[in-house]
């Protein structure tokens, strides 16, 4: 449900009530990973998704039962002869969705919906499978550990002090990571989602290349930065998109910035006295892609240069250059969707190449990270 916080956020300040149907499963070619959500309140009013539209009528009409009886369920949908072309997943991929009402009594809910909506980084645990008076007992921790719990609702009951303690230090783990997915502990499943901040997306170099990146990278969901030594060319006016903008030599701005394992770091000064210092930087930090701009002379001379930096081939083959996938790119919009369609498939394990006739997952497992 943290998926749609921004708009759920707007309901409960309107007073509305509402119930939430959120992907806690997903197998095969499911078309939306856990943590997909779609809410229906008391007037019908509808927003978010769980499978793209291939049972978004039955899980409508789940979120409107469960507002009139007030009940918490678990539903899957799967691929069979029988459903496929009803409330089935034509695509052959299969969901389960947990079905919750909010309402004015929902305090914990709530102040995770109004955490998330405003950034904060906070997991929401809940009981998925279990004894059924737990299912959807929620747990919100936050990102310092601590945690709030309610007190169960009539004919309700919630976990034990040993359950939610390790339930607590196991969200907390996950939130640390950025991830989302099912935890399994003392006879218990819950599900965690985690909001975390956007990852970061630091591009160097204020070209025309840049510019087109920034709105890519906007609209991937990363809060982006432009950094570039020169005044004149690191403006508001070139880059409107851009979260920040930094003038500063790029190896010391990365030197003094905050990075982590979801970072990504695109060099496009293509200007050796930039590149090198940058890049020696950037090789021996945990983020998870590193790419530079160039030509294959290019790459080849700087590879040279950052092996007299000291950088090893451990460090070396991490470095993605020439930078993007081959699409055969050359205006600056072709190649930011080039650069961006590489970072994907880094994140997700991707193979770049084309599906059709490779026989390769379309939705792969492990996917369901905040991003």
């Amino acid at each position: 449900m943290l998926d749609i916080a921004g708009e759920l956020a707007d309901w409960v300040a309107q007073g509305r009530d509402f119930a939430v149907a959120t992907v806690i499963s997903a197998s095969g070619s499911a078309p939306r990973a856990p943590g997909a959500a779609l809410a229906v309140d008391t007037e019908g009013a509808v927003i978010g998704s769980v499978s793209g539209g291939c049972v978004e009528g039955a899980v409508y009409d789940l979120c409107v039962q469960s507002l009139q009886d007030g009940e918490t369920v678990v539903e899957r949908f799967g691929y069979s002869d029988e459903d496929a072309f009803a409330v089935g997943l034509t695509c052959g991929g299969a969901i389960e969705v947990l079905v919750t009402p909010v309402t004015r009594e929902s305090r914990l809910l709530r102040d995770a919906l109004a955490a998330a909506s405003r950034g904060g980084t906070v997991a929401l645990a809940r009981v998925t499978q279990g004894p059924e008076e737990l299912l959807g007992s929620p747990l919100l921790v936050h990102a310092d550990g601590t945690y709030e719990t309610e007190a169960p609702r009539e004919g309700r009951g919630a976990p034990d002090a040993a359950q939610r303690t390790r339930a607590v230090t196991e969200a907390h783990a996950m939130l640390t990571e950025g991830r989302t997915g099912t935890l399994e502990l003392d006879g218990l499943t819950l599900f965690v989602e985690s909001e975390v901040p956007a990852p970061r997306m630091i591009v160097f170099g204020a070209i025309d290349f840049a510019a087109a990146l920034v709105r890519t990278g906007k609209l991937l969901g990363y809060h982006v930065t432009l950094c570039d030594a020169r005044a004149v060319f690191a403006t508001r006016a070139r880059f409107p998109e851009a979260d920040e903008i930094v003038v500063d030599w790029p190896h010391r701005y990365l030197r003094r910035t905050r990075t982590d394992g979801r970072t990504v770091l695109c060099v496009l000064t293509h200007d050796a006295k930039f590149d090198v210092p940058l890049l020696t930087e950037a090789l021996r930090l945990p983020v998870a892609y590193v790419g530079a701009m160039g030509s294959r002379r290019t790459h080849e001379d700087r590879e040279r240069r950052l092996r007299e930096a000291g950088l090893g081939e451990r460090e070396l083959a991490r470095l993605r250059s020439p930078i993007g996938l081959d699409l055969g790119a050359r205006t600056p919009e072709e190649t930011a969707v080039s650069i961006a369609a590489e970072i994907i498939a880094a994140r997700q394990g991707g193979t770049g190449l084309p599906l059709t006739g490779s026989g390769t997952p379309i939705h792969r497992k492990g996917a369901a990270v905040a991003a």
